[in-house]
């Protein structure tokens, strides 16, 4: 008849105005199974009963015909403080249609106590059912959460995208689409041109920009997607990515690598590739960095790990990244958008004057 109890105890709440049913009942629990172990506390009042609740409670047992009590009060009490524990209804005699009333009002289930021996079945039976209705209801708010989520995400991905595709056209208008105007300009000149050496320059001029154009298009169609992805592999094009980003810098370097590379790209390898592009360039714009080390681990079941570390001046984390996108944090945020559309994970660990370590999992 303690309230105390240990993690295997099965505790009750007895709403009972007759101490000698009570024993009765823990008589018949312990006769049942006496391995089990119970926990009895006996209420006869509301008070005593909203008191009670405010430690854990497995199953309320409750009596039919109480003076000052009833069960369609306790289950009132236990909806309104969202108690999930089940009721039990536990009484000499009670007519077919208040038990069906009861039971309509959501109590589990009732004994009569000429039959308290199958108590410790019901009690089982009603735990197991509230287990699995908490069960459901878990997984229903982990599944809304998660439909939340990919809302989220698809909003994030329409905005990833038109953040890139406003990269990209900015991209051709500004570089390429300047210099084919220049092709086309020197072009004409050379057409109209009298002076036959004019127009050889103009010519030269034309082919030289022409040159620098296709140059243009190789360096995009390399930060889109190098060639070396699909021909090389993974740790080939972030060698060359890196390359091709620190060494015009002047930034030291370095990429190592664990484990094996799979034989055959999964999707996860381009978004590796891109991370590492972002990060090494957010390095460049805004860390101050003298040097970047680049680490690739390849780890079983397809997935990808990816590690940046600078030596820069580091920042707040919290500041930086606890408000809305903006022109300050956008490679950050296009980094993160891009790992957790991938299902992956995105850590970032920094400080002021401490460089930036970011781990990404895909």
């Amino acid at each position: 008849m303690t309230s105390q109890a240990d993690p295997a105890t099965i505790r009750l709440l007895c709403v009972e105005d007759n101490p000698d049913d009570t024993e009765l009942m823990a008589l018949a629990l312990e006769r049942a199974d006496p391995r089990r172990k119970y926990a009895l506390r006996r209420v006869e009042e509301a008070g005593r009963f909203v008191e009670a609740l405010q430690d854990p409670v497995d199953v309320v047992l409750c009596d039919f015909n109480l003076p000052r009590f009833s069960p369609y009060a306790a289950l009132h009490l236990l909806a309104e403080r969202r108690s999930s524990a089940p009721l039990v209804v536990v009484t000499r005699a009670i007519g077919e249609d208040a038990a069906v009333n009861v039971l309509r009002c959501g109590a589990k289930d009732y004994v009569t106590k000429d039959k308290l021996g199958t108590l410790p079945q019901v009690i089982d039976r009603v735990m197991n059912d509230s287990r699995r209705v908490a069960e459901q209801d878990r997984m229903s708010r982990e599944l809304e959460a998660a439909y939340e989520r990919v809302k989220v995400l698809s909003a994030r991905l329409i905005v990833a995208q038109e953040r890139e595709r406003q990269l990209i056209s900015r991209e051709l208008h500004d570089h390429l689409g300047q210099t084919l105007t220049g092709v086309v300009i020197h072009l004409h000149a050379a057409r109209r041109a009298v002076d036959p050496n004019a127009a050889r320059e103009h010519t030269e001029t034309a082919s030289a920009m022409a040159q620098e154009a296709i140059q243009q298009v190789k360096t995009l169609s390399f930060s889109l997607r190098p060639a070396q992805l699909d021909l090389l592999g993974m740790t080939a094009a972030v060698q060359t990515a890196v390359q091709r980003l620190a060494e015009p810098a002047g930034l030291a370097f370095n990429v190592s690598v664990r484990g094996t590379e799979p034989k055959v790209q999964g999707a996860n390898a381009s978004v590796a590739l891109r991370l590492v592009q972002e990060g090494l360039t957010n390095s460049l714009r805004h860390a101050s960095a003298s040097r970047v080390d680049v680490r690739l681990s390849y780890l079983p079941g397809g997935r990808i790990a990816v590690m940046l570390r600078d030596d820069g001046i580091g920042f707040d984390k919290h500041r930086l990244l606890d408000g809305q996108p903006s022109e300050l944090n956008v490679g950050l945020y296009g980094m993160m958008e891009r790992t957790e559309l991938a299902g992956g994970r995105l850590n970032i660990r920094t400080r002021p004057g401490r460089g930036v370590v970011i781990r990404a999992v895909l």
